[in-house]
């Protein structure tokens, strides 16, 4: 007979419910990238990079998604004190959900599992997300405009326009006092509810948008260093266009137009940044890029599949732990 306790416990299907919508992303995306490219032939072509630099990458690669889980912990304090495995599980199904899925329809799957898994209000998580992306974005259009300023002849009035713009989410954050004030009067309400809602999910004082500034542009710099340099290994030149590469890859995973799995815009977007900072359009110039390109999104594939697998691999040995 079953104690009042066992009765209440949640069914092993829901307290799973996470790492089995992990486990099967990961089989269905092993599938599709098996169906699309073929598990083969990208063994063939790593082979010819090598596979040491493969593992390089990848692991450089999985090691930026833990700061982007420690933005996630400093962002959520209260909810996910002393939770970070758990946070670092959800934010592995995520980001596989989001590349998975096209036009950023996968970005849904974030404030419904932050309520799920840590009690989150929706307008909480929804509201956070959307600063954490625009905070991507603009470390993004930061790190191109950058390359923009080095390649300009002028320098002042570029490096002026750049630095104001490295700067703006500090002046548009301290403007939100005085855009409250003048809201909050007119709104009544379940739409005061809402606004209530949106900003609980901002960032509380300065200090805390600053580390999740911080924790972005770690995050966005390691990773475009990282697509840089595997692009240059895998022939792409001059310098200026493997950076270009990585930020239009890059950026085009955080517009809306996103293809399922990226098939086909992150190439592009890796192949018309590249091209944009100097990358030689010749036939075996373009031929080696456009290699370069599907190689360089698989990697980001199979990054995302490895730390959705270690983050599902950290979080079963969590439960063991706590025996659950």
């Amino acid at each position: 007979m079953q104690t009042d306790e066992q009765n209440r416990r949640p069914s092993a299907l829901v307290r799973h419910r996470l790492s089995l919508i992990a486990a099967a992303a990961i089989l269905a995306y092993a599938a599709f990238v098996h169906y699309v490219w073929g598990w083969g032939s990208i063994v063939v072509e790593w082979q010819a990079i090598g596979y040491g630099t493969v593992a390089a990458v990848i692991g450089l690669l999985v090691s930026t998604y833990f700061v982007r889980a420690w933005r996630l912990y400093d962002y959520f304090p209260r909810e996910t004190s002393g939770r970070f495995v758990e946070l670092f599980h959800l934010a592995q199904v995520h980001n596989l959900l989001n590349i998975m899925l096209p036009f950023r329809s996968g970005e849904t799957s974030f404030p419904l599992l932050m309520r799920s898994e840590f009690s989150v209000p929706l307008l909480h998580g929804t509201s956070a997300l959307l600063v954490m992306r625009l905070l991507d974005l603009h470390a993004l259009l930061a790190a191109g405009g950058l390359g923009l300023v080095l390649a300009s002849e002028a320098k002042l009035l570029p490096v002026v326009v750049w630095l104001a713009f490295l700067v703006a989410p500090i002046p548009a954050f301290l403007l939100k006092g005085p855009v409250l004030a003048a809201l909050r009067p007119r709104l009544r309400g379940k739409l005061a509810r809402i606004l209530d809602g949106i900003v609980d999910g901002l960032p509380v004082d300065l200090a805390a948008l600053l580390r999740a500034w911080l924790a972005t542009v770690i995050n966005w710099g390691a990773k475009v260093l990282v697509f840089a340099w595997a692009l240059g290994l895998m022939g792409v030149t001059p310098l200026s266009a493997t950076f270009g590469g990585a930020l239009g890859g890059e950026l085009s995973s955080v517009l809306p137009f996103h293809a399922p799995a990226g098939v086909g815009t992150y190439s592009a977007g890796i192949v018309a940044g590249a091209v944009s900072l100097g990358a030689p359009t010749g036939r075996a110039a373009m031929d080696t890029l456009a290699r370069a390109s599907i190689n360089m999104h698989l990697m980001i594939i199979l990054s995302a599949l490895t730390g959705t697998a270690l983050s599902l691999g950290l979080n079963e040995l969590r439960r063991l732990r706590a025996g659950r």
